[in-house]
């Protein structure tokens, strides 16, 4: 051996199955930042391509003047940015858990005259060596991740995603994967470098370089079993470690509720509504006027999923019961499948009974001010027709901001529009289109229109593709955030029971069987798990008030905060489901420690 340095390979493979989590950690990090940076990439490849085929002689320049140009790759420098911050914690954690696990090859090194720079140093090497299969794993899973998506934009989501390229390989992407993952790994490696350094040789000969502090009163025992008090005892008695370990969980769950604003903020962004159609037929001349046998007999034609129709009627008087003075109303028909979908959608305020609108009911639903007095179950006068309000919806569906202006609108069956108007006609006919149907089905209900109508087709500006690829993202960063957590959770536990290797061999020589020492250290984790669940919900929830007020409240009147359970009882679960695998292996490690070394088996 000419050099210490000579042991890194050595020591790689003596431990490869220690070090399997810390791969896991960098693969990780350089397979997420290759596959951001690579779609995005392809992103402005794909919009290159569009603008190729309108304007001719176009540059680079050009393509970072377009929006989005100027939007994707910010995002992925900023996922970028959150992906080392959170691989720099999974990543420390996993090293500081393999020196913990090897506190006393570190101090025979003291021993045999290795300085605390050649320590660092060494770690520093080791972790850096880890890189040579860790980048190229994690480059190559990023590339194939960006092709599989790229897939599923261009043949799943379609519409706007039909020319990204399926198989293009990123130099942006290989490159800054290759870079985050040895920024991070030198990043990470820094604090257990040091750690490492400040090993004694004296107590690091025992094989446990962990010093317990002075107990001043023992665990107390008197509700609890002995192995429960001792591990909780063992928690809260760290305090650094305890903020230590409490920040790591609160860090995941903070970074969960706060992403989990951004699902709202897309449905916002893009109301996906059941009632959306692919074409629509109005009249020319305005009024209700389309023929209600049309609808019929598009119905029969193939590749037509749903046809249904609007009436209309304007500025119609209308008088209330706690105010007898006259005031203006619309009155819009809604067909059955048309109110299905207020139902399906749920654009309905508590209280709502829309099972009473259907049919010649004498009941309609109402889009109301925030200053109306109107209620379910009031009654209202449209000339002498008593009607009752049945329900009320969220915001106006009419509107572009969805607010509602002075004009009250009331929603009814198209046989309640009838009766009140006399109209069977309709303002407005809309079809729906089965999932296979194309362009020959466009074209056959084109040539049933009669001319005298005006016939559009809306499938080009439907967002449902980008939707898709939105919440695709977006739920796929919140399963990024689940991963990290869990690796984060698990590297964190097992560090912190590594360190006590030298006290659970003595609880074992005095007697503690296995059941025992799985309890303590059980109790443990969850003593972290709670103290980190409460500390993340207790922020994560103030910043995911401030964030949906910002990105929400703020832009759409309309929008009601709604307290996230669902998301805290997912978070709870996952928590719960992340620790209980996370004691599994430090516990069968304890399990194989020699009684007498305290050194972990192999």
């Amino acid at each position: 051996m000419k050099s210490y340095l000579s042991l890194i390979p050595i020591s790689a493979r003596m431990h490869r199955r220690q070090n399997r989590m810390t791969l896991s950690c960098i693969i990780f990090s350089v397979f997420l930042v290759t596959a951001i940076f690579t779609l995005a990439d392809m992103g402005i490849r794909m919009e290159r391509i569009r603008l190729l085929e309108k304007h001719e002689g176009l540059t680079m320049q050009d393509m970072a003047g377009t929006t989005m140009g100027q939007t994707l790759f910010p995002i992925a420098a900023l996922l970028s940015v959150l992906i080392l911050f959170a691989g720099v914690l999974m990543i420390s954690g996993s090293i500081n858990s393999n020196v913990a696990q090897r506190t006393r090859f570190f101090g025979m090194m003291r021993c045999i005259g290795m300085s605390k720079k050649q320590i660092i140093l060494f770690v520093r090497l080791e972790a850096l060596n880890w890189c040579r299969t860790a980048i190229p794993t994690g480059v190559v899973l990023g590339t194939a991740a960006s092709w599989a998506a790229c897939a599923g934009l261009r043949f799943l989501v379609r519409e706007e995603f039909s020319q990204i390229p399926l198989f293009g390989v990123s130099p942006t992407g290989i490159a800054s994967g290759s870079i985050m993952g040895v920024l991070t790994v030198l990043i990470a490696a820094g604090a257990p470098a040091r750690r490492a350094s400040r090993v004694s040789p004296v107590t690091a000969v025992s094989g446990n370089a962990y010093t317990s502090s002075p107990v001043h009163r023992a665990a107390g025992t008197r509700f609890l079993p002995i192995e429960t008090s001792l591990g909780i005892h063992h928690a809260v008695s760290a305090r650094k470690n305890l903020l230590l370990m409490t920040g790591s969980f609160a860090l995941s769950i903070i970074l969960f509720l706060s992403f989990s604003v951004l699902v709202d903020c897309v449905q916002y962004l893009m109301p996906q509504l059941s009632s959306t159609p692919d074409l629509h037929i109005s009249a020319d001349s305005g009024g209700n006027s389309v023929d209600g046998t049309l609808a019929e007999n598009l119905r029969h034609i193939d590749g037509v999923g749903q046809v249904y129709g609007r009436r209309s009627a304007f500025g119609l008087p209308m008088r209330t019961a706690e105010d007898a003075s006259v005031q203006s109303c619309d009155l819009i028909s809604f067909d059955e499948y048309d109110l299905d979908c207020l139902a399906k959608d749920g654009l309905l305020k508590r209280g709502s009974k829309i099972s009473k609108v259907y049919g010649d009911s004498g009941c309609v639903l109402a889009v109301l001010s925030e200053d109306s007095l109107l209620e379910p179950g009031d009654k209202i006068w449209i000339g002498e027709e008593e009607l009752e309000i049945a329900g009320l919806l969220k915001y106006d569906l009419f509107s572009s901001d969805g607010s509602a202006g002075d004009t009250v609108t009331l929603i009814a069956s198209g046989d309640t529009f009838t009766r009140l108007t006399g109209a069977s006609g309709y303002s407005l006919l809309m079809v729906q289109l089965d999932r296979n149907a194309g362009d020959e089905t466009v074209e056959k209900v084109r040539q049933a229109v009669p001319d005298q109508y005006a016939f559009h087709d809306d499938r080009g500006q439907s967002t449902a593709g980008t939707y898709t690829a939105f919440l695709f993202c977006v739920y796929g960063f919140l399963l990024i955030i689940a991963l990290v957590a869990a690796l984060n959770i698990i590297n964190s536990i097992s560090m912190s029971v590594s360190a006590r290797a030298e006290q659970y061999s003595a609880m074992r020589a005095v007697g503690m069987d296995e059941r025992q020492i799985a309890g303590m250290i059980a109790a443990e984790a969850f003593t972290y798990a709670c103290s980190g669940y409460a500390t993340g919900c207790a922020a994560g929830l103030l910043l995911h008030r401030s964030l949906y007020r910002i990105l929400i409240e703020t832009h759409f009147p309309q929008a009601a905060y709604a307290f996230p359970a669902a998301s805290l009882l997912i978070i709870l679960l996952f928590v719960a489901g992340s620790t209980a695998a996370a004691v599994y292996g430090p516990v069968k490690r304890v399990c194989q420690c020699s009684v007498i070394t305290g050194t972990w088996g192999q």
